[in-house]
């Protein structure tokens, strides 16, 4: 009997199949057979709406999902007879969702989405559908669904075009949601889509944001976490979603080796070489790409000063707080981002990290990380000299094991970075003598620690502290500490390699002309020529013309700064020391004056003296790049830096500080394998090891086996001495001709790039 039903059904499955075939090609010819079906399901769906909890009939039910299924597949060849259909499907998914059979839920579920690709019925009609059911069904596997095709559904109406009206009525729904009831965890779901479209990057209005914003200051709790993860790494999430394969390289590798091929040969330098390019290649890659903090969720925000009190007063100052320890770093590593990101000023924040600044606090690492991330330069210093303080004592002395220690002094390192006059002298060089410490992760922290002040405060240091090129910085009168509140000033970056670049460019065309270097009076036709370049070619580019010259290591300029330009005077030490204080005074003021003139002239004006055009924006861009993989090339300590006013002014504004930073060198010894770990695996390889032997006897036989033969040098040892012989009695026996000879000869194979020449 069930064979019998079951068969009946196959055949019944079948013949709608069919019949739904048959109907997409030809409508009016089977306008009949549609209407004899339409009429079964409307008889089905009267019974059904009779009694939803008794049709328990298997066949019945059975039955009435495949007829939904036939008319939704066929309603756009029908629209007049089935105008009611959609309308029909929705009371019943709205009113009975909850006692519908799984199958038959799932059915209505997706011939909704049916008619909603057939533009039967619009995206705002069937999301209205399907929120509702969302945050009120108890079945977790048609949340899953539903939760699947709003995200579909949003995805495909702003494929084309940006939909506003759909997404503007939709976030008003959402914040509506979060809104009305901030006890309740239905606003989790409003979360949840939020997140996905804002990681699709289909919502990247400020909308989205106030949603977010509204479910971190909720009084649920997982809101909250779900609202502040957004903001910590929603972006993060976009920019991992995002194709990172590309085409274009912004350098061009086969210029940069015939570059090195030209130079000495070495596998150091090509490995140098490989090194740079690929981090002039990610930087020009971020540049090209638009930054994801310009629009990010932190920038976006309406009010951030009126959300971080909100936040530091609701979530962490309140006692009635009923966020554990983990919730609560969380918060105050947005509040401390916010603070630090837009400058704000929140006094009663710093305090709250007093009774936390201590090495027995669980996650101390994080509040310490917290605490630098929060500080600005116009964060007034008497603030954080308690804290800066404070951290010395707790975390800073002998008797403090070597991870502490290392962890204060880099969390003060990080605060000093971010406003130097939170340290005081006497403070400073008691911390500075940790740099002999024999433990090297507190060893390099006092170092960084000296390094940040002798670019920022050398006066600070002892004389003997200050090293070389602070003493004369601070001689010249080139270095100063920058006062509270002071703010540097921004310049295009490499303009002043595109003025050397034209004047060299000006003298060389005087000399072929016959004229001498250091003439004006062609200023108006070198003019004319700049205006007449102005539709740059694409073979100008950096990637398709002209050779990329990097410095050899012979070539390289040791210097201060990238783009340092020599000083038109130099800073002179006299052997000895005049005895009238007056004369020491007077010599000072000249050198101090003269640096400022100095570095006055060293500023480019050539952004306020001319237009430039797209050719000079190309040079420009190549010059640049050009100027990073030289300097990467380099080998100098001066190297690191080269960019410090920069790097100290703008570190770690764009990316949060983490808690393995404090920690230095004790994070990373946590990967290290220990000893029983690393014998463990020396017993797991034990077996394939049959017998102890070099490496190069591994090596040989490796090779034997793939079929290798040896190279000339094994050959050339393994020789007999007697056919050895006479070769080095004609070597003895050379002319001094012959010897020049053969070494030239030598020198321009190796330059060719052996015997076969330099095919790459």
């Amino acid at each position: 009997m069930v064979k019998r039903k079951l068969g009946a059904l196959e055949k019944v499955d079948a013949d709608l199949a069919n019949l739904q075939n048959k109907i997409k090609r030809d409508p009016r010819s089977y306008h009949t057979d549609f209407s004899h079906q339409y009429i079964q399901y409307e008889n089905q769906r009267q019974i059904f709406m009779q009694a939803p909890t008794a049709a328990s009939d298997n066949t019945g039910v059975i039955s009435f999902r495949d007829l939904i299924e036939f008319v939704a597949h066929v309603s756009d060849c029908y629209k007049i007879e089935t105008k009611d259909f959609p309308g029909q499907l929705i009371e019943i998914l709205s009113t009975h969702h909850a006692s519908l059979e799984p199958e038959l839920r799932e059915k209505i579920v997706g011939s909704l989405v049916l008619l909603r690709k057939k533009e039967i019925i619009d995206s705002l009609t069937l999301l209205q559908c399907f929120f509702p059911i969302l945050i009120s069904t108890p079945s977790k596997s048609l949340r899953a669904l539903l939760f699947q095709k709003i995200i579909s559904d949003l995805r495909g109406a702003n494929a084309k075009t940006t939909n506003h009206k759909l997404n503007k009525s939709v976030q008003t729904t959402l914040h509506n949601l979060v809104t009305e009831d901030r006890t309740s965890p239905k606003a989790l779901w409003a979360i949840k889509i939020t997140r996905e479209m804002w990681k699709r990057q289909i919502w990247t209005d400020a909308k989205a944001v106030e949603i977010m914003k509204e479910a971190a200051v909720s009084d649920n709790e997982k809101c909250v976490v779900g609202g502040v993860r957004f903001f910590l790494g929603g972006d993060k999430e976009r920019e991992e979603l995002e194709d990172e394969s590309s085409d274009d390289e912004a350098v061009d590798m086969g210029r940069l080796r015939h570059q090195i091929g030209v130079n000495k040969k070495s596998k150091k330098a090509e490995r140098r070489l490989e090194k740079a390019a690929a981090t002039v290649r990610r930087k020009e890659k971020k540049k090209g790409q638009p930054h994801p903090l310009n629009f990010s969720a932190l920038h976006l925000l309406h009010d951030p000063q009126g959300f971080a009190e909100t936040l530091f007063t609701k979530h962490l100052q309140a006692a009635k707080s009923r966020l554990n320890l983990e919730q609560k770093l969380l918060v105050l590593q947005l509040v401390s981002r916010l603070i630090g990101l837009h400058k704000l000023t929140v006094l009663s924040f710093y305090s709250y990290f007093l009774k936390y600044l201590t090495p027995r606090q669980p996650s101390v690492t994080s509040f310490l990380a917290s605490l630098a991330q929060s500080t600005h330069n116009l964060v007034p210093p008497d603030v954080l000299e308690p804290l800066v303080q404070k951290i010395a004592n707790e975390f800073v002395s002998e008797a403090a094991a070597g991870e502490v220690a290392a962890a204060g002094l880099n969390a003060i390192r990080e605060i000093c970075v971010r406003q130097p006059l939170a340290m005081n002298d006497t403070l400073l060089q008691d911390l500075v003598m940790y740099r002999k410490s024999k433990d090297k992760g507190v060893m390099m922290a006092a170092k960084g620690l000296l390094g940040l002040y002798r670019q920022v405060g050398a006066e600070m240091l002892k004389k003997r502290d200050r090293g070389k090129d602070a003493s004369l910085g601070l001689r010249s009168g080139d270095q100063k500490q920058q006062r509270f509140g002071e703010e540097m000033v921004g310049e295009i970056e490499g303009l002043e390699l595109l003025e050397k670049w034209k004047e060299e460019e000006k003298q060389r065309k005087r000399l072929e002309k016959g004229l001498p270097a250091d003439g004006e009076d062609e200023e108006e036709d070198e003019d004319e020529e700049d205006w007449n370049a102005w539709d740059v070619q694409e073979d100008d580019s950096d990637d398709s013309g002209g050779w990329i010259n990097v410095e050899s290591d012979d070539e390289i300029n040791i210097s201060d700064s990238e783009d340092e330009k020599p000083s038109s005077k130099k800073v002179r030490f006299d052997a000895k020391v005049s005895t009238s204080d007056d004369k020491e005074n007077g010599a000072e003021d000249e050198d101090k004056a003269d640096g400022v003139e100095a570095s006055e002239k060293s500023k480019s004006n050539l952004a306020t003296t001319r237009i430039l055009t797209p050719a000079d924006l190309a040079k420009l861009q190549e010059l640049r790049t050009t100027s990073s993989v030289s300097s990467l090339m380099k080998n100098h300590k001066s190297h690191h830096s080269a960019r410090a006013e920069q790097t100290n002014a703008q570190r770690h504004i764009d990316d949060p500080l983490t808690a393995a930073e404090i920690e230095g060198l004790a994070s990373l010894s946590r990967g290290k394998a220990t000893r029983a770990q690393k014998l463990a695996l020396l017993e797991e390889h034990k077996a394939d090891r049959e017998d102890h032997k070099s490496k190069a006897a591994r090596k040989k036989e490796r090779k034997e086996s793939e079929g290798k033969s040896t190279t000339n040098k094994e050959k050339a040892r393994k020789k007999n001495f007697l056919m050895t012989l006479g070769k080095a009695k004609s070597k003895g026996k050379r002319s001094l001709v012959e010897h020049r000879k053969i070494l030239k000869a030598h020198a321009a194979r190796q330059k060719k790039g052996g015997k076969r020449g330099n095919r790459g």
